[in-house]
């Protein structure tokens, strides 16, 4: 098995361990941990995540900046990027779940195909199947939200293949803060033929 098929079965098997939890199984906070002690004036206290409308209970709290030299952003930056068209922003969504709805004037890259299709962000195919990356466009990716492992193993993929860290934002609140602030949203299925030029 080659690194990029190890690569994509150690993501995917992180990703259905997150996504295995059952309802009696207490949620975790980090990758190792699923309560927190802190040394509080009246002793110890242990927090816990739980279950609320909102969140999400499969995965853990991700990094707010996933690489070193990521730019972490809010939807005011996202907003922004929206009608920037020298930048994409990507929905790094897997289909193992349908996906209903995304963010408007996003486009839709599965995290688990980005090796394939840097040629859509900018990035040029080497003769000898590497990617020149000199004229990446910038990106600001995003998934389901703060406890969703896919935009940053989308943005570690591309990262090592050379994409520019400077050139990649992060929108870490995802899909589940963009909808718990109300904001709008529109089917998936935004064509790539419209990408922005580098």
């Amino acid at each position: 098995m080659n690194k990029r098929m190890v690569w994509a079965v150690a993501l995917g098997m992180a990703w259905a361990g997150c996504a295995q939890a059952t309802d009696d199984q207490p949620l975790r906070i980090t990758r190792d941990s699923t309560e927190f002690v802190v040394q509080t004036p009246g002793g110890p206290l242990v927090i816990k995540r739980s279950k609320t409308a909102s969140g999400v209970g499969k995965g853990f709290v991700q990094a707010l900046v996933p690489q070193v030299g990521v730019t972490p952003v809010t939807e005011i930056e996202v907003l922004h990027a929206l009608n920037d068209p020298a930048t994409m922003v990507i929905d790094m969504r897997d289909e193992d779940e349908p996906l209903k709805s995304t963010i408007p004037n996003s486009y839709h890259i599965p995290y688990n195909e980005l090796e394939d299709r840097l040629d859509v962000l900018g990035c040029q195919r080497r003769s000898d199947k590497s990617w020149d990356c000199a004229r990446a466009i910038k990106i600001v990716a995003f998934c389901h939200g703060p406890m969703c492992l896919q935009s940053p193993a989308g943005i570690a993929i591309i990262v090592r293949m050379g994409y520019p860290v400077e050139k990649i934002s992060y929108y870490r609140g995802g899909m589940t803060d963009w909808q718990a602030l109300g904001l709008t949203t529109v089917s998936v299925n935004r064509p790539l033929s419209t990408r922005p030029v580098p």
